[in-house]
């Protein structure tokens, strides 16, 4: 029996393949490898489908958080309010702009930025930086409320394409910054990444910063790095573009499959999506209640594809050590990480293939 996959790149590529080659043999007639014509046009386009003026593209996601966060001009040193449950990139980012990490717990429900922490900590900081996490926005509109003045920088890495009270990812903040790791609902084949925002002074600020701080050749009018995004990637992602609002619709007909195949099981709690949101899917992630990793390895052992996101929080992480928070400082976080499971997931994802998955989630569980 053929194994199910975490991800399945190759059938995403298999409807795109045709038009990425012509897009290829293009660029390689033409030579324009850096800030080509394609670079220029994804950005438009990807500006237009995330509802602001500006997208900038980047050479990786994380570099895009950082360019965000340079752009701002924030004081050296000060506070980014983030939280304790995501990739580690989000904190890299904030150190490597210059800035410090103020980490906040999740709430227990949707494992989203606590509100009510996050203005606890609006006083020590120079930033909001929330994280929309797994294909759902954080709550925005009341982490503005609460911004008395300061910016907010969205992460909307696992994002493409959702909404909040029908608003697009990426436009509520000051500016945003996003991924395209292959993975993502809007994947690149290799690194890229993306920041958008309607202010055209931050925008051109990005540019700047991410091309060696020169606008003209040899003339650097401030200290920048080289992170720009490569034209064979814009070719991808125009390609992607253009059905990732086909794809979003897919993974949340799996979503709810999934929801009506799962929701009898005892010892998991399904995600939940955040009144206001429309969910993208980047992950279905249940929770386990007891032994998640011995279900893990039987879900394996069956062919499924099945993963683990996140299992050590940033705040545990050696790296972050010098913040000072041990273990216990963010108990609905470090609860989650012992928890989370995530299941196969992705648009070409089949009816039976997610009935396989869960008769191996259930056996699992019956026999852990």
């Amino acid at each position: 029996m053929t194994n199910i996959p975490l991800v399945d790149l190759h059938a995403s590529h298999a409807e795109i393949a045709d038009e990425v080659r012509a897009g290829f043999d293009a660029v390689l007639a033409s030579g324009a490898y850096i800030k080509g014509p394609d670079v220029a046009a994804f950005e438009r386009e990807y500006a237009e489908f995330s509802g602001v003026g500006h997208a900038v593209g980047t050479a990786n996601g994380t570099d895009a958080l950082e360019l965000a966060l340079r752009a701002l001009e924030l004081k050296p040193g000060g506070g980014v309010v983030l939280p304790a449950n995501t990739f580690v990139a989000t904190a890299e980012a904030v150190v490597r702009a210059g800035l410090t990490p103020v980490l906040v717990d999740v709430d227990d429900e949707h494992l989203l930025i606590d509100v009510e922490q996050t203005s606890a900590r609006v006083r020590d900081a120079v930033a909001l930086l929330p994280v929309h996490l797994n294909g759902q926005l954080a709550p925005v509109d009341a982490l503005l409320e609460i911004a008395d003045g300061l910016p907010v920088v969205e992460d909307g890495a696992q994002s493409q394409g959702a909404r909040r009270h029908g608003r697009p990812s990426g436009s509520w903040g000051r500016i945003s910054a996003t991924s395209f790791y292959p993975g993502k609902n809007l994947g690149a084949y290799g690194d890229a990444g993306a920041v958008v925002t309607d202010d055209a002074e931050l925008a051109d600020a990005v540019r700047l910063i991410g091309d060696h701080g020169s606008a003209r050749k040899y003339v650097h009018e401030t200290f920048g790095f080289n992170s720009r995004m490569d034209t064979l990637q814009a070719v991808v992602l125009r390609a992607k573009l253009r059905r990732l609002p086909g794809w979003n619709e897919a993974r949340r007909a799996a979503a709810e499959r999934y929801d009506k195949l799962l929701g009898g099981l005892d010892g998991i709690t399904l995600p939940r999506t955040l009144p206001g949101n429309e969910h993208v899917w980047h992950l279905y992630a249940v929770r386990v209640e007891h032994d998640r990793d011995g279900v893990l390895a039987a879900l394996q052992r069956a062919g499924i594809g099945a993963g683990v996101h996140y299992p050590v929080p940033v705040h545990l992480q050696p790296a972050f050590r010098h913040l000072g928070h041990a273990e216990g400082a963010f108990p609905v976080t470090e609860r989650a990480a012992g928890q989370l499971l995530t299941l196969p997931l992705f648009p070409q994802l089949t009816e039976d293939q997610q009935t396989r998955v869960a008769e191996a989630l259930a056996a699992a569980l019956r026999h852990r």
